[in-house]
């Protein structure tokens, strides 16, 4: 089983980059608690989050992530 930190590490430094990524997470408050990002919008991969702009979300918010259309990895 691969955690979201890994699929996005592989996805980041062996598949092209984040580019064609879209990545949907529990965002407390958002429609229906959730929100998506383009992978073009994360700043950084931390150990226990990733940073959006001024913002870091939990990698166990992450429920799916889809690279080019295609599900890479489900919660």
């Amino acid at each position: 089983m691969s955690y979201p930190l890994q699929v996005l590490n592989r996805l980041k430094w062996g598949e092209g980059g984040l580019s064609g990524t879209v990545v949907t997470y529990v965002h407390r408050g958002g429609p229906d608690d959730l929100a998506m990002i383009n992978g073009e919008e994360i700043a950084e991969l931390g150990r226990s989050f990733f940073t959006v702009g001024q913002g870091r979300i939990p990698y166990h918010r992450i429920l799916k992530i889809e690279k080019d259309g295609k599900v890479v990895f489900q919660a």
